[in-house]
């Protein structure tokens, strides 16, 4: 029987605001490369090659909003994700099981006023959208709305490319070349970085001072094997350093993100724009400009050559923004490549582009009467996204500083190297859904001062079966996505690793005295398993229910995925290069064969990199 759920669901309406925006006089221009996106994927390469002298044109739906305050100061990164000047609200299943998604707290639905309801107990007319999946529309992509925690993978992902391809290229030792070379480090490390790169990164003070971290982080420290007397120095540990056996080593770490010592963040869209800033550079950068088919050239027997792009100019585009109106069709447009084109537009436009364009899997695009130029199964397939969940309780007495939050990563026995990233603080955190997470008293979604939460990353999913796939062949339509959460036949392992590190997390709270003067203890569970820690009398059957119906993710990744030769749901060779077609690469987050390490977010500027240097010597 699955497990009583302890919120109450209530609705409410988001207001709309403008932006402003720019597009360029492109249309029937020519460049050696256009670039379709401004993420960690597309926005580094376009620079990059913009600077080695290549001209270059940069496609982004969104506008630019690199001075808004929810963005570019990081702390207000909540902010940005609900931001309308900055969101594209996509909404996504966990599985194919109806009555399961229907106990999903947080399930989204539109009201018959417009306004989005959220919780379990709809009003009468709702519709149900799915489980809210925010992406940013705007210069930088999901770079310029995430909380910034920067880690580079385990060796292992990285090392599983190269495996898989044959090529050693993509070998840890190899990629971390490339973190070598776009950072710029504001934090001593025994280890070698980069200081002169385009992306700042800083370690966050982890609050060792602050009477009600310290006794946790030595908790934690104790927990991993490690004494009390060692927290200070595992507080300060470089998770992105390069220390032998570092895929299993567990416990506190320093927690660096891609941000500026004063506070301001850095990110991807900021290289992008400064490059364009200078005007010394042959890079043409617009805004407001959605891309809606790649055209291919095709001469004789020869593959087809993707040789341009059409687009849409205007506001708003693209259904997901919230600014979105059907009645404006915008200007349509087309622009050349030379020599390729490169799609950027993250996990789910990347193969919703491909497919628009006849390259996908051929039932498909017949389905929506697309003439089918390769037929490629794989596009939208195999997706892969962290599992997220978190164990949320209230302590005896407000935490004094919830601002402080600490890293610590952690081995289950169900993983062969650490498989579980979790950060703790005085913070609630439970996923996402349209105002997330300071909604109304009423919606119970935030639990007030004494609220203490470990969120945790389940890295390295065993299950790689969620999909993305065409509405219809309006390139201006929303893909439908099914993340297919647990689909394989041993993803209760990754339900178990899940609970493994929710009990590593009771085993030290439950040490906090409660007899101490002025204790946070005892800590009141408010999930997955109700009642004091320690005292609880949850089944791991229930628990581990709970965790498979509410877990939420916001890492996808794999749509356009790299794979062998031979392999046919292989969408790219080693080099990004789309199979079955010349002058094409698909080079974001959607390229990786599973999703990398915690947060893809390093790992796509890393491949971002490698791509560019590939490029830039021709091959």
């Amino acid at each position: 029987m699955a497990p009583k759920l302890h919120l109450v669901a209530a609705c409410l309406s988001l207001a709309v605001s403008a932006a402003a925006g720019a597009f360029a006089d492109i249309n029937k221009k020519a460049y050696d490369y256009i670039v379709v996106g401004t993420g960690p994927g597309g926005a580094p390469l376009a620079a990059n090659l913009a600077r080695a002298g290549h001209s270059v044109l940069v496609l982004e739906a969104g506008d630019d909003q690199t001075e808004n305050l929810n963005v570019s100061q990081w702390f207000n990164f909540n902010a940005a994700g609900n931001d309308p000047a900055t969101r594209w609200d996509f909404f996504v299943k966990h599985s194919n099981d109806e009555e399961q998604e229907a106990r999903y707290i947080h399930r989204t639905w539109r009201k018959t006023d417009g306004s989005f309801c959220v919780g379990l107990d709809p009003p009468a007319g709702a519709k149900p959208l799915g489980v809210y999946y925010p992406r940013a529309g705007t210069l930088g992509g999901c770079a310029m709305h995430n909380g910034c925690l920067t880690m580079n993978p385990n060796d292992l992902d990285w090392n599983d490319i190269a495996a898989t391809t044959g090529d050693d290229s993509w070998s840890a030792d190899n990629m971390r070349k490339y973190l070598v070379k776009l950072e710029r480090i504001h934090y001593n490390s025994t280890y070698k970085h980069g200081t002169d790169g385009w992306l700042d990164m800083t370690m966050l003070d982890p609050g060792y001072n602050k009477p009600d971290m310290r006794q946790l982080q030595e908790l934690a420290a104790e927990a991993a094997g490690y004494s009390k007397a060692d927290t200070p120095a595992l507080l300060q540990r470089d998770m992105n350093g390069d220390q032998e056996n570092r895929d299993n080593l567990i416990g506190p770490f320093g927690g660096v993100s891609h941000i500026h010592p004063n506070n301001r963040r850095s990110s991807p869209g900021y290289y992008l724009r400064d490059t364009v800033a200078e005007k010394k550079y042959p890079i043409t950068l617009s805004l407001d400009t959605l891309a809606t088919k790649i055209i291919f050239e095709k001469k004789g027997s020869r593959q087809p050559k993707a040789v341009g792009i059409e687009f849409l100019q205007g506001k708003s585009m693209y259904s997901a923004d919230p600014r979105y109106n059907a009645s404006n069709p915008g200007i349509p447009g087309v622009a050349y490549a030379s020599k390729e084109v490169i799609i950027s537009g993250g996990t789910f436009n990347s193969p919703q582009l491909l497919m628009l364009s006849g390259i996908g899997p051929a039932k498909q695009l017949k389905k929506h009467k697309i003439p089918v130029v390769v037929d490629l199964p794989g596009v939208g397939q195999s997706v892969s996204d962290n599992y997220e969940a978190g164990i949320i309780a209230l302590a005896n007495r407000p935490v004094a500083d919830p601002s402080i939050i600490f890293p610590s990563f952690w081995k289950t026995t169900q993983g062969k190297i650490r498989d579980i990233y979790m950060w703790c603080g005085g913070f609630a955190f439970e996923g996402f859904w349209p105002g997330f997470p300071n909604l109304p008293p009423t919606f119970n979604s935030t639990y007030g001062p004494r609220e203490y939460e470990c969120a945790l990353v389940h890295m390295n999913p065993r299950s790689h079966a969620g999909t993305v796939t065409l509405r219809s062949a309006n390139p201006r339509d929303m893909t439908d996505i099914n993340l297919n959460f647990f689909a394989t036949p041993d993803s209760h392992k990754d339900i178990r690793a899940i609970l493994e590190g929710i009990q590593w997390v009771r085993s030290w709270l439950s040490e906090v005295d409660p007899t101490a003067e002025n204790s946070l203890a005892p800590f009141n569970e408010l999930h997955p398993c109700k009642g004091v820690i320690g005292k609880q009398t949850c089944s791991d059957e229930e628990q581990m229910t709970y965790l498979k119906e509410q877990a939420y993710s916001h890492h996808a990744s794999s749509s356009c995925r790299i794979g062998a030769d031979g392999d046919e749901m292989a969408v790219l060779d080693s080099k990004f290069r789309v199979r079955g077609v010349k002058g094409l690469r698909v080079v974001d987050a959607s390229s990786f064969p599973k999703v990398p390490g915690a947060f893809p977010v390093l790992p796509t500027m890393m491949l971002s990199e490698k791509a560019s240097e590939i490029l830039i010597k021709g091959f």
